[in-house]
C-alpha cells in the first residue's frame, strides 16, 4: 500500500484524511493547524513537513484554499517539489482554475512527477461520509495509482480528460450548484412573503421536477436559519470568480453566473462570507423584507 502525504486539513481535508486514516492507509499529514494534525496522528497518521512528505510518500494529495497557495506549497522555498523524485504523483483536490492545474502538470512533468487535478463535490457532509464526487484531469496511469485512495474518500471518481479537465468540470459543477441554491432561495422568499410555510412548500415540490440534491440539502437549512458552513460563501465566491475568469478567457458569456457573483458581492458587504451558501437566501430576504423561517419539521 502506497504511503500518502496529505496537505490541507480544513473543512474538507480534515474528514477526507480522517477516512484515509481510518481505512488503515499509511498517511503523513501537514497543516498550519497543529491541533488538527494531532487529531489525525491519534488515528495513526504521522506529521511531516512538505519536504518530509515529498521524500517519504509516493502519492501526495493537496486540498487548499486557492491556486496561489497550491503553487506556493508545491513550488515555493522548501516546497513539495524541492524534494520530489521521479515516479511520484501529486494530486491537487483544490478548486482552482484549469490554467493553474495545467501549470502544475507541466512543471512537475519536467521532473518526472505525475500530476492529477481532482476537485471534489459533496461538501463537508460528503467528505465526512466518504461519498464525494471526484472529477479528475491528467494521465490514466496516474489516475489509476490514485484510484484506491479516491475509492476511500468518494463514491465516484472519473477521469474526465487531460490535465485541467477536472478543474473545468468543477467550475461547471459550481455554476449548477450555486445557481440552484440561489433559485431555491428566491423561491423560499416568495413563499414566505406570500404567507405560506416554506418548509411545507419544500415538502410539496421535492418529489417533482424541482426536486434535487441541492433542494434537499439547502431548503431545510434555510427554514431552520442554519447557516453553519459546510461550504462557505467565501469559498464559493472564489470559485465563481474562477468560473468567470475562465469563461472570459475563452469567450463564453455567463449572464446568470455573473449575476450570482454580484449577489455574493452584496453578501460580502453585509458580512455573510463565512456563512454556508444556504445563506444566499439572506440576500433575497433583504430585497423582499421578509425572513424565511418555519416551525415545520426539517
Amino acid at each position: 500500500m502506497s504511503k500518502i502525504g496529505f496537505i490541507g486539513l480544513g473543512i474538507m481535508g480534515r474528514p477526507m484524511a480522517t477516512n484515509l486514516a481510518k481505512a488503515g492507509q499509511p498517511l503523513m499529514v501537514s497543516d498550519l493547524n497543529e491541533d488538527i494534525v494531532k487529531e489525525l496522528c491519534a488515528l495513526g497518521a504521522v506529521s511531516g513537513s512538505y519536504t518530509d512528505i515529498a521524500r517519504e510518500c509516493d502519492l501526495i494529495l493537496t486540498i487548499l484554499p486557492t491556486g496561489a497557495i497550491v503553487r506556493e506549497v508545491l513550488f515555493g522555498e522548501n516546497g513539495v517539489a524541492s524534494a520530489l523524485t521521479a515516479g511520484k504523483v501529486v494530486c491537487d483536490m483544490s478548486s482552482v482554475t484549469p490554467g493553474e492545474s495545467q501549470e502544475c502538470y507541466r512543471r512537475l512533468k519536467e521532473i518526472g512527477v505525475g500530476f492529477v487535478d481532482a476537485p471534489v463535490s459533496g461538501g463537508e457532509p460528503g467528505a465526512i461520509a466518504g461519498t464525494l464526487a471526484i472529477m479528475c484531469g491528467g494521465d490514466q496511469a496516474d489516475f489509476d495509482r490514485l484510484k484506491p485512495a479516491f475509492d476511500i474518500m468518494g463514491s465516484s471518481a472519473l477521469l474526465i480528460g487531460d490535465s485541467g479537465a477536472g478543474s473545468v468540470t468543477k467550475l461547471a459543477n459550481q455554476i449548477m450548484v450555486n445557481l440552484n441554491i440561489a433559485a431555491v432561495s428566491e423561491a423560499m422568499v416568495l413563499a414566505a412573503k406570500a404567507g405560506v410555510d416554506p418548509m411545507k412548500v419544500y415538502h410539496a415540490v421535492r418529489g417533482g421536477l424541482a426536486g434535487s440534491t441541492v433542494l434537499d440539502a439547502k431548503a431545510p437549512m434555510m427554514c431552520r436559519r442554519d447557516f453553519k458552513p459546510g461550504g462557505t460563501i467565501r469559498v464559493n465566491h472564489k470559485d465563481i470568480k474562477n468560473v468567470l475568469a475562465t469563461a472570459h478567457d475563452i469567450d463564453v458569456p455567463l449572464p446568470l453566473t455573473a449575476q450570482l457573483f454580484e449577489i455574493q458581492q452584496a453578501l460580502k458587504v453585509s458580512g455573510h462570507m463565512d456563512d454556508d451558501h444556504a445563506g444566499y437566501v439572506q440576500y433575497f430576504e433583504q430585497l423582499a423584507g421578509v425572513t424565511v423561517q418555519s416551525d415545520g419539521q426539517a
